[in-house]
């Protein structure tokens, strides 16, 4: 009898495997943040990230299956409650390219949130407002920096840090962490070279590689989508940083820890293979590898702040 329970038992934890492993990984991706993820209708999908959670799913035995989703940056939305929803509401097990702030990661002050626009969303969707949980995150897999890009007129400009854009006709998109930066540093010394174009509306690197500006200060990531795009650019990278960046990663939910060990251990292996930087570089990303601490406190609040 004893026998027949143990031989019972290791068939039903053979069948749970199997059904675990025909499961797929559900991801939710960004249809519009190139290079990291692209999902244009009529084309194949592309990025980074496509590419990153293909690997991720390979290792875990899985069959991958992305959800797309659209991000509104405006000031009514919350990119921690899009994501806590879409996770809640069982649209997928992780999001991708996920920001690791400390604000980003707290645990949410509402019960409930809407969802962002996705891939399939009815109208019911857009209406109704989702219970959410606790946001998990797993270890970073890739650093996104602010950076100096130059127009043809400063080409060859050394650019060691903030201080040595003075002088120069400075572009920046109204509202980002870039125009805050420069706003404020050394209490307003570069304000009258600052020029305010509005997100979404003005074309920031398009009026930059016209000569109507000289520099700008904004995501690496964007710099390398310009690029990709407009392979005649006038434009040029400085090389510089800004000394802080945050990390990116997946998050999913607190209540499912296993997944997240899961894809840690992943995301370990193809660090060590070189297999993320390579996965960067064939998708045209700028690669940094994550930088401690992992997940960013309040060190932009005291910049911004003196």
């Amino acid at each position: 009898m004893k026998r027949r329970l143990a031989i019972a038992a290791a068939l039903l934890a053979m069948a749970t495997t199997v059904r675990a492993a025909e499961d797929p990984l559900k991801v939710c991706l960004d249809e519009n943040l190139p290079p990291l993820s692209i999902h244009q209708r009529g084309k194949a999908d592309s990025g980074f990230d496509v590419a990153l959670a293909q690997a991720v799913a390979e290792r875990l035995g899985r069959p991958l299956r992305i959800q797309w989703f659209e991000s509104k940056l405006d000031e009514t939305s919350s990119p921690a409650l899009e994501a806590n929803a879409l996770l809640s509401d069982g649209r997928c097990a992780l999001v991708g390219s996920y920001v690791f702030t400390k604000d980003s990661l707290v645990a949410p002050g509402v019960k409930t949130a809407k969802l962002p626009d996705f891939e399939g969303a009815t109208r019911d969707d857009r209406r109704r407002r989702v219970p959410v949980g606790v946001l998990a995150p797993s270890q970073p897999y890739v650093y996104s920096a602010l950076t100096v890009v130059l127009g043809e007129k400063a080409r060859g400009r050394m650019i060691a840090g903030i201080g040595d854009l003075a002088g120069l006709r400075l572009a920046i998109e109204s509202g980002t962490l870039g125009d805050a930066l420069l706003m404020t540093f050394e209490k307003g010394r570069l304000i009258d070279d600052i020029t305010h174009l509005v997100p979404g509306r003005d074309d920031l690197l398009g009026a930059l590689n016209r000569g109507d500006f000289d520099a700008t200060l904004l995501d690496l990531h964007r710099f390398d989508a310009h690029r990709a795009s407009h392979p005649d650019t006038r434009l040029t990278a400085s090389g510089y940083y800004y000394p802080i960046g945050v990390n990116r990663g997946y998050v999913g939910l607190a209540s499912d820890p296993a997944l997240i060990a899961a894809v840690n251990k992943a995301l370990s292996d193809l660090q060590a293979a070189g297999t993320v930087a390579d996965l960067a570089k064939a998708a045209g990303l700028t690669y940094l590898p994550p930088v401690e601490p992992a997940i960013l406190g309040d060190q932009l609040q005291r910049v911004l702040q003196q």
